[in-house]
C-alpha cells in the first residue's frame, strides 16, 4: 500500500529463513555431529541403504555360493547377491527414513534433542511398518523395536561418557604430566626417570 503525501511504500516484515528452521535442540548426550533436521532424514536413509545393500550383498553371496550346484558357485552366488540385495538396501532404507521422520517430528514437537527421542522413535517405526499384519504384529515390533532403540542408546552413551574425560580427570592428567616432566605417564623413560619436554 502506498502512503498518501509521503510517497513511500509500506513493506510487510519478513521472517528469516532461519527463524522458520527448526534449528538445534537440547541434545544431551547425543551425537552432535550429525546433520540436523530435515537433512538428517535423507543422511540417515542414504546410510541406510547402503548399510542394508553391502550387508544384504554379503550375505546372499553366501547363502547363494552354498546352495548352488557344484562349478556354478560363482555364478550362482552373484545371481543371489544382485537379485537380493537392492531388496534389503530398500528395506533398511524405509526404516530408516521412517524412524529419521519420527525423530525429527518428535524433535520439534518436544524442542529437545535427547534419547527419548529415539526410543519413542524407534517404538513407532517398529509398529507403524507392521501395521499390515494386525494390531498384534504392530504391537509386538514396536515393543522390539523400542528396546532395540533403547539398548543402542544406551550403549552409545555409555561409549561417549568413558570416551569424554571430566575436568577432574583433566586437571589429574595435567598434573601428573608435570610430575613426569611433561610426559604422559605411558611415555617415560627407559632407566624409569621422566625425561624433560623437548621444546
Amino acid at each position: 500500500k502506498l502512503k498518501l503525501g509521503t510517497g513511500t511504500r509500506r513493506r510487510r516484515k519478513r521472517r528469516a529463513p532461519c527463524d522458520r528452521a527448526m534449528g538445534r535442540f537440547e541434545t544431551g548426550d547425543r551425537d552432535t555431529t550429525r546433520e540436523p533436521c530435515p537433512d538428517r532424514i535423507i543422511e540417515d536413509l542414504g546410510g541406510a541403504f547402503g548399510m542394508g545393500a553391502v550387508g544384504g550383498f554379503l550375505w546372499h553371496f553366501g547363502r547363494g555360493a552354498r546352495n548352488s550346484p557344484q562349478g556354478d558357485r560363482l555364478q550362482g552366488a552373484l545371481y543371489s547377491a544382485r537379485s537380493r540385495a537392492p531388496i534389503l538396501g530398500g528395506n533398511f532404507a524405509v526404516w530408516g527414513g521412517t524412524f529419521s521422520c519420527f525423530d525429527c517430528s518428535l524433535q520439534y514437537i518436544r524442542r529437545q534433542d535427547d534419547h527419548w527421542n529415539a526410543i519413542a522413535s524407534g517404538f513407532l517405526t517398529g509398529g507403524v511398518l507392521a501395521a499390515r499384519g494386525g494390531w498384534k504384529a504392530a504391537s509386538r515390533n514396536a515393543v522390539i523395536g523400542g528396546v532395540l532403540l533403547a539398548i543402542i542408546e544406551g550403549v552409545a552413551t555409555l561409549l561417549m561418557r568413558s570416551a569424554s574425560e571430566t575436568p577432574r580427570e583433566m586437571h589429574m592428567r595435567e598434573k601428573q604430566m608435570k610430575e613426569n616432566g611433561g610426559w604422559p605417564n605411558w611415555l617415560k623413560s627407559p632407566m624409569g626417570t621422566p625425561q624433560p619436554a623437548v621444546e
